[in-house]
């Protein structure tokens, strides 16, 4: 099955995973996402994550696709716990211990009050098994930054804790092209953060945005 994983458009708050719909820029992230994947063509189906920012990037790219919008849950973004809701430099201020202990990748650190990137592919396996049980043979998913690095990561069979080397600089309204086996739930990375329907607006890249990745 080939999976387009498009990460969501840029969101309307910059705040720690905040289930907020898209900013300006993140809708017309999510058209040039959506006429690019038009002019590949081939896509089955069209499926999304239940947080607002996916599903209204799903709902653009369906009015480019003509597909319907399945959303599955299990396909949300990484729970970051205690970070939620606070901005970059509180984050720095309150979880340095943190964030320190992360950087030396030397276990699957879970986030605190918040999920591993263990727990999280266990759920995202079991999102792209119903993608699976549909039976189509290429589709397209609307989902997020920490979903798109943990699931390359684990289809490159690297250890998870190192996640955060894996497209450090994941476009919002990127693609990120998968072959997924559905019966050995592994499967190969064709193409990864390919932004080039960006390329020609530059105040839509992360650069542009000035939020890091946490």
């Amino acid at each position: 099955m080939r999976i387009h994983l498009i990460r969501h458009g840029r969101q309307s708050d910059t705040r720690c995973n905040i289930d907020v719909d898209l900013s300006d820029a993140g809708r017309a992230q999510a058209d040039l996402a959506g006429v690019r994947l038009a002019a590949l063509g081939g896509i089955d189906a069209l499926y999304s994550s239940d947080m607002i920012r996916a599903r209204e990037t799903a709902e653009i790219v369906s009015g480019r696709l003509g597909l319907p919008v399945r959303v599955i849950p299990s396909l949300r973004e990484l729970d970051f716990g205690d970070m939620e809701g606070l901005t970059d430099d509180e984050i720095d201020e309150r979880f340095a211990d943190f964030k320190a202990e992360q950087a030396l990748m030397a276990s699957d650190l879970p986030y605190p009050g918040g999920e591993s990137i263990g727990a999280l592919l266990e759920r995202v396996v079991i999102g792209l098994d119903q993608v699976a049980a549909d039976g189509h043979q290429c589709v397209a998913i609307a989902t997020h930054g920490v979903v798109i690095r943990a699931l390359v990561t684990h289809i490159l069979g690297a250890p998870l804790q190192r996640w955060r080397l894996v497209a450090t600089t994941l476009e919002n309204g990127s693609l990120t092209e998968i072959e997924w086996d559905p019966t050995a739930r592994r499967g190969s990375v064709e193409r990864l953060n390919d932004f080039a329907h960006l390329d020609a607006h530059p105040e839509l890249l992360r650069s542009a945005w000035g939020i890091r990745e946490n």
